[in-house]
């Protein structure tokens, strides 16, 4: 398995194999999960002072913050290797 990196804004780098979510930061949910994280000490904030646009959950339990729209960090991902994904569409796991 190779480590998928992408650019997430302002020369910062993440490991996409380790993402379990890309969330929009505005739903209460979200914003809970972020501050738990700042508590934590496990919040990573790479939005360089701009406004939090995406929110990334890792596995660890680390949360991110980033300037860059969930749809642009996806499109990012998908340009490093076709997929066959859409997210309109779920795809059914047997």
């Amino acid at each position: 398995m190779s480590i998928e990196l992408v650019h997430v804004g302002f020369n910062n780098i993440i490991v996409m194999n380790n993402v379990i979510a890309i969330a929009s930061p505005n739903s209460a949910p979200t914003k809970r999960t972020v501050q738990e994280g700042k508590q934590k000490g496990l919040l990573i904030d790479l939005t360089n002072g701009r406004r939090t646009k995406a929110v990334i959950i890792n596995e660890s339990g680390h949360v991110i913050l980033s300037a860059l729209t969930p749809e642009t960090i996806v499109s990012r991902y998908r340009q490093l290797e076709p997929k066959n994904f859409s997210l309109e569409e779920p795809q059914l796991i047997d």
